[in-house]
């Protein structure tokens, strides 16, 4: 398939989709907006494209939790079709309040008998952090990192805090390969706040499923296209293109 087809849910309150349909404009998809209510109406548009994106902002104004309202909606109203999706082979990116609508959802750490497994909660800081982070990369099988292994992009959230319910779930996702983001120092060694700017458990920044093709992360890559999006760049001297591309680049080479 030469033209990946990319599916950008939208609901109340989001305010990143524009940004995000421009990153994988860039790298040769083409990309669709749709208001959650459109595909309430119609799941099977989903069979339609080949990437699904919830992007950044505050769906239903978090009145509830960050993501919470949204993500119930796509429990109640879209699982069967999500879960083909996925089974399809096809990729599922959450940016911010995207990877807090797919973990609510249960779409990245499927919930127990007991439970949500994890969740992402109030910043330790108990305030919006909005500043820039380093990223290692551990890709494992997660076909949006492939190749990568450190990032530089924003962050701008005030629930971004990954908290596991038991020491247990967060080691086997260590372990199973799943926790492929975590905040780093600008060397790559571990973070401690501001580098860690939400508190995480084991400074993780972005998880995926065990199949790998869904993926959420809290920082922005789609705030890092442009190399001068960085504010930095007038002294590191201007890049051939910001970090974040490169990951909508892979989700678009997987399919080609």
């Amino acid at each position: 398939m030469a033209t990946p087809r990319v599916a950008i849910l939208r609901a109340p309150g989001t305010n990143c989709d524009e940004d995000t349909a421009y990153a994988f404009r860039r790298v040769g998809a083409t990309t669709t907006k749709f208001h959650i209510n459109a595909l309430r109406a119609n799941p099977e548009r989903c069979r339609e494209f080949q990437i699904l994106v919830v992007p950044g902002g505050f769906s239903y104004g978090d009145d509830v939790a960050a993501g919470k309202i949204l993500a119930t909606q796509m429990q109640q109203f879209l699982g069967d079709a999500l879960r083909e999706f996925r089974d399809q082979e096809k990729l599922i990116l959450g940016i911010c309040n995207g990877f807090q609508v797919l973990l609510k959802a249960g779409l990245i750490v499927p919930a127990d008998e007991e439970g949500p497994m994890a969740t992402l909660t109030h910043n330790t800081t108990g305030r919006y952090e909005d500043r820039w982070v380093h990223l290692r990369v551990t890709p494992g099988n997660c076909p949006f990192l492939t190749g990568l292994d450190r990032l530089e992009v924003p962050v701008a959230h005030g629930e971004g805090n990954f908290i596991c319910r038991k020491e247990w779930i967060l080691k086997g996702l260590a372990q199973s390969g799943q926790a492929v983001l975590r905040y780093c120092s600008p060397a790559g060694g571990p973070a401690s706040y501001p580098q860690n700017p939400n508190g995480s458990q084991d400074d993780i920044a972005g998880v995926c499923d065990a199949t790998g093709r869904v993926l959420g992360l809290m920082p922005h890559p789609e705030r890092h296209i442009l190399p001068t999006q960085n504010p930095n760049w007038t002294r590191t001297g201007l890049k051939p293109e910001g970090d974040g591309l490169a990951l909508f680049r892979n989700a678009v080479h997987f399919f080609q």
